[in-house]
C-alpha cells in the first residue's frame, strides 16, 4: 500500500540518518561519490530506499548530484555553516516577531505548555525527546507567524541545518542553555513583545551556531 503520509519510508530515513552522521563526523569526506549499488549492498536493501535516502541528504545540502559523476558529498566548511545559521537566524527572528503579533491565545498557550515539558526533558537529560520537541517548538513559531511563504522558507532552512542542530543538542550544558533561551522566546511571544521575540530568536540561533562551529574547530 502506498504511503500517503508525506513522510519518507522508515528504511530510507534510517539510511539517510546513518550517512548523515558519517558525513558530519568526517567518516565520509567531501568529494566522495556515493554509489547507489554499493550502498544498497551495504544496507542490504534495493536501490529504491537508497535513492530516497540520497534525496533526503541532498535536501539537507549534504550531497549534490554532479553530471557524469552521480551523487557527491559536499565539503562542509565552517564558513558555509555560519552562512546557513545567519540566514536561519534572520528568518526565525522574523517568524518570532510575527508570532508575537499574530499568535492566537490558544497557540501561545500550546507553546508555553511545550516549553514547560521541554524544561523537564532538559533536567532529565532526555536528549532524543528534547531534540524531537525542539523541532515542534520551532515549527510552532513558524506556523504562528501566519504567513505560509515565510513558514515554508523557515522549514526549508531548518531541514538544511537539522543535522548540525541535532549534534549541538547532545551536550547537557547546551540543552540547559537552549531551554533558558527558549524561556526568553516564549515570554516575549506570550507578552506580545515583537521586538523581544525577534531579538531572543536571533540570539538563540547565534548561540547554536557558536556551539556547532566550536565543535567543528
Amino acid at each position: 500500500m502506498q504511503d500517503t503520509s508525506g513522510q519518507p519510508p522508515l528504511r530510507a530515513a534510517s539510511i539517510a540518518a546513518t550517512l548523515e552522521a558519517e558525513i558530519i563526523t568526517g567518516q565520509i569526506t567531501g568529494g566522495t561519490k556515493l554509489d547507489e549499488q554499493g550502498l544498497a549492498e551495504r544496507f542490504d536493501v534495493s536501490r529504491t530506499p537508497v535513492r530516497e535516502a540520497l534525496h533526503l541528504l541532498a535536501a539537507r545540502s549534504l550531497v549534490e548530484r554532479v553530471p557524469y559523476r552521480g551523487v557527491v558529498v559536499l565539503d562542509i566548511t565552517p564558513e558555509r555553516i555560519e552562512q546557513m545559521f545567519e540566514a536561519m537566524a534572520e528568518v526565525e527572528a522574523l517568524c518570532g516577531r510575527f508570532s508575537a503579533q499574530r499568535m492566537t491565545i490558544g497557540e501561545r498557550g500550546a507553546l508555553q505548555v511545550l516549553h514547560d515539558e521541554m524544561q523537564i526533558m532538559a533536567e532529565k537529560e532526555a536528549y532524543n525527546d528534547y531534540e524531537a520537541a525542539n523541532t515542534r517548538f520551532h515549527a510552532m513559531i513558524y506556523d504562528g507567524a501566519h504567513n505560509a511563504d515565510i513558514a515554508e522558507l523557515a522549514d526549508t532552512l531548518r531541514l538544511k541545518l537539522a543535522p548540525f542542530r541535532r549534534t549541538q543538542l547532545k551536550s547537557a550544558a547546551r540543552m540547559e542553555k537552549s531551554s533558558a533561551e527558549h524561556q526568553d522566546i516564549v515570554t516575549s511571544i506570550v507578552d506580545n513583545d515583537p521586538a523581544g521575540a525577534e531579538r531572543a530568536l536571533r540570539r538563540h540561533l547565534m548561540s547554536a551556531a557558536q556551539q556547532v562551529l566550536g565543535q567543528m574547530r
